[in-house]
């Protein structure tokens, strides 16, 4: 507040301006041994980060400063530094709890004492590691150790960084598109003198949210004119209406980002139909400049010469009207979250897009960034499993025949046979047929009864049968058998020649027996 006042007199012309950072400067050295600041700020006046990437680093080796003054005092200097120390700034981020070595912590009351996350242990050590390489690099220091190695994450700590896209759930994303698609004047929010942002302008930024799948800082920075329509491959001229009635492609052109250069990617018409309507009344307003490139540009979304802050969010609108929290439990609900959600849904639709196609989409210069984004449906993997057929594949499924006549009147315990095993050809009455090894490969002995045979017809014409399923495991060959064909059946069947069946015999022995029979079913 104090800065503000003072800016606001100095543009009066009675006093200087604040130094930029004065304040930030004088608390984040607090606690810091002064030559460590020193080399700080040096690097930080050098290196070509991103602002907020510099900010980041800087706030993490101010924070690695004020653990020298507690446990390395004679490693303020980064002269001084060696493996040891390396390891030992290691494992203290390791053991690190929520509000050590930090100046404020208001913002973070109730959290204090709380691990850190592995994110956050991440970022320390990383700190750490880009700027003594920097330093090295640029001959301010000799090399005593190396960054890379000395300063790499602990297994530990990396083994919790995997990809962890937090998809916004399903039924949730509908309601917010439903809420976008349905935005009326009504919902958006008003100041003293009204709306504070044009109808056209908040429904272009909410499409474009919901369809395009871009960084916040991505959608501040569109620039006028960036929605093309194409039809096989050529440019379409005219309104979008008449676009969307000739089935025309709708192209977005997306500015230079943190992981790449510009580039193009389709959306949808609907998106393309929001941002024409918002450029038809659009003021005309000063280009400014491009803060990455240092080009003059038409900003899309910008308003009274002053373009939309990333900050500048629509979720609490959408969410309001949809009824639903802002929250749920992977966290608050940010356009990063809905860059996941719209990537994870190309990636599992019917006719998904391929991990390099999504790559290409979301303009990643790496497949490893996109798994950071897409996540399989449950839904994916379960088909899958099921298509696999593992149950089936490892058992047999097999219908029973319970003769409950001959279990009532006492035939079954006189010997005679009351459960029949059908086999598609014939029935099996061995009351032990999940141990017979001639299972999958009948071989007709004594126990066996031909379904053609007047036996067997007499069999099914019974009006008391019980019918039940039973599952039998299946060996590593029997399985072979069912998954390769014939030739492996053959192999079983030469398998078994000489192995003897429940009722005595080998089948090699039975093969005379079987014609025999087979020729007396069939009346020969």
């Amino acid at each position: 507040m104090r800065g503000a006042v003072q800016r606001a007199v100095a543009a009066l012309g009675f006093c200087d301006p604040p130094a930029f950072g004065s304040t930030s400067e004088v608390v984040g050295h607090t606690g810091v041994p002064p030559v460590w600041a020193e080399w700080v700020e040096r690097w930080n006046s050098t290196t070509t980060m991103t602002h907020r990437s510099r900010l980041h680093n800087r706030a993490a080796l101010l924070k690695a400063g004020r653990w020298i003054a507690v446990e390395q005092p004679e490693a303020a200097d980064p002269a001084a530094w060696t493996r040891q120390t390396c390891a030992a700034w290691i494992a203290a981020v390791d053991r690190m709890k929520i509000g050590d070595y930090v100046v404020r912590t208001s913002s973070f009351q109730e959290r204090i004492g709380q691990p850190l996350q592995a994110s956050s242990k991440a970022g320390l050590v990383r700190a750490a590691r880009v700027f003594f390489r920097d330093i090295q690099d640029w001959e301010w220091l000799p090399r005593r150790f190396d960054p890379s190695r000395a300063l790499a994450l602990p297994r530990s700590i990396n083994a919790l960084l995997g990809p962890r896209p937090r998809v916004i759930d399903d039924g949730l994303w509908a309601k917010l598109l439903w809420s976008g698609l349905n935005l009326e004047a009504s919902a958006i929010p008003r100041g003293k003198a009204g709306p504070i942002y044009p109808l056209e302008l908040v429904r272009a930024i909410t499409l474009t949210w919901l369809y395009a799948g871009q960084r916040s800082n991505e959608i501040a920075r569109l620039r006028l004119g960036c929605i093309r329509w194409q039809h096989d491959g050529t440019p379409v001229a005219g309104d979008s209406t008449q676009v969307l009635a000739r089935a025309a492609v709708c192209l977005l052109d997306v500015p230079a980002h943190k992981t790449g250069t510009a580039f193009t990617k389709p959306v949808d018409p609907l998106l393309g139909q929001a941002i024409n309507a918002w450029e038809a009344v659009r003021p005309n307003q000063p280009k400014r400049a491009h803060k990455r490139t240092g080009e003059q540009v038409d900003f899309l979304f910008s308003l009274r010469a002053r373009a939309i802050s990333s900050g500048y969010t629509i979720i609490p609108m959408l969410c309001r009207k949809a009824g639903v929290p802002a929250s749920d439990v992977r966290g608050s609900i940010t356009s990063h979250r809905a860059r996941s959600t719209i990537a994870s849904q190309l990636y599992n639709a019917k006719e998904p897009m391929t991990l390099f196609e999504l790559q290409a989409w979301l303009g990643h210069r790496s497949p490893e960034s996109t798994q950071h984004y897409a996540k399989i449906s449950p839904n994916t993997p379960t088909k899958a499993y099921k298509d696999a057929g593992y149950f089936a594949r490892n058992v047999r499924t097999i219908e029973v025949l319970i003769d409950r006549e001959a279990v009532a009147s006492g035939a079954a315990a006189a010997g005679e046979p009351w459960q029949h095993y059908d086999l598609g050809h014939g029935y099996c009455t061995y009351t032990f047929f999940e141990q017979c090894p001639h299972r999958m490969a009948c071989a007709r002995c004594d126990f066996y009864t031909p379904k053609d045979s007047s036996k067997g017809q007499l069999l099914e014409a019974k009006d008391n049968l019980q019918r039940m399923l039973a599952t039998v495991p299946l060996t590593d060959e029997e399985r072979a058998a069912v998954d390769d064909g014939r030739t492996a059946l053959n192999q079983l069947l030469e398998r078994l020649a000489d192995v003897p069946t429940p009722s005595g015999p080998t089948p090699r022995q039975l093969l005379p027996i079987v014609e025999v029979r087979r020729d007396a079913d069939h009346g020969r």
